[in-house]
């Protein structure tokens, strides 16, 4: 039997033992290890219990009632961790920890899995496998963090994808990554519903103005970022495509929030999709090479061309 194979066996047996064990008999039961009988069993098995020691696990060694034979035993409740739970400032500073040491670090995954299952944890619902911080986004995260986690109203200067700035009072309930940019999600005070914010477009710093109210049962902040071909965020326009009959059937089923405009007498069908000003539904427009044309609004068709001519320009 190999010494690793040895030594996991031993503590096994003893974990699993509903009293101390004598040295006979561990070695009954683990014959194949300290079957050879005499002195040099004893001193194995004596040097298997220090190594095990040495590495922290807790051997007992218990006399009989009568203290004339010792037996062995691992307590359970010294052996197994207790049960991680953690206080809104201890996730807190947690996240930070992990946001500190960068993207994709061994410390950082370790620090997402320990939080991902917390209760109340500031990462429930994030989507994403990566801890990554834009830098637009990097100096608002950590106070954007400590709020969830404590439950604070704040407040701060906001500029919408159309470039309206504007001062918002938000109760914080959750972040979010969509499309590798972080939101921070919580009840608007002043429209009175939930929405998300990008952290890279607060043009203020985040300010604490007091305790806030408790998300609703099952809240999860990624349901609250809409996401689809427009790119992360909320849509603010719309944009009218029309798809060629091949296309078209499908094209629309995936594509949140799109609807049948009408069918025209050539078949191709005309199409009414969320969009924003960022043109990013320019991207899926072009996907479809030649069965997809934009309609409606001139900048967004004027994109489609840009970078059509790009493309032809390259080639």
């Amino acid at each position: 039997m190999l010494p690793l194979e040895r030594l996991v066996n031993l503590v096994a047996l003893l974990l699993e033992a509903t009293r101390p064990l004598t040295f006979e008999e561990i070695r009954e039961r683990m014959h194949e290890a300290y079957g050879q009988g005499g002195e040099s069993a004893k001193r194995m098995f004596e040097r298997d219990k220090a190594i095990l020691r040495d590495l922290g696990i807790p051997i007992e060694v218990v006399p009989d009632v009568w203290e004339s034979e010792q037996g062995y035993r691992i307590p359970p409740e010294r052996y197994y961790l207790p049960e991680i739970a953690f206080t809104p400032e201890e996730i807190s500073a947690l996240f930070v920890a992990a946001h500190a040491g960068g993207g994709g670090s061994p410390a950082e995954e370790a620090v997402r899995k320990l939080l991902s299952s917390a209760e109340g944890s500031i990462l429930a619902g994030v989507s994403g496998s990566a801890i990554a911080v834009d830098e637009a986004a990097e100096a608002h995260l950590s106070a954007a963090a400590e709020a969830v986690a404590g439950e604070r109203r704040v407040r701060f200067t906001y500029r919408t994808a159309r470039g309206e700035e504007g001062r918002r009072e938000v109760d914080a309930y959750g972040l979010a990554v969509r499309g590798g940019s972080w939101y921070l999600v919580g009840l608007d005070r002043d429209r009175g519903e939930i929405r998300s914010f990008r952290l890279s477009r607060l043009t203020s710093a985040i300010e604490d103005v007091g305790p806030g109210s408790r998300p609703p049962e099952g809240f999860r902040a990624s349901d609250h970022v809409q996401v689809g071909p427009w790119g992360p965020g909320e849509p603010r326009e719309t944009a009218v495509v029309a798809l060629s009959p091949r296309v078209a059937w499908w094209a629309t089923k995936g594509t949140p929030g799109a609807s049948v405009l009408r069918t025209r007498e050539d078949g191709w069908v005309e199409v009414a999709i969320p969009s924003g000003p960022d043109q990013a539904l320019a991207g899926w427009v072009l996907s479809f090479g030649p069965d997809a044309v934009v309609l409606e609004p001139p900048a967004l068709r004027a994109e489609v061309l840009r970078r059509l001519e790009a493309i032809l320009a390259a080639g």
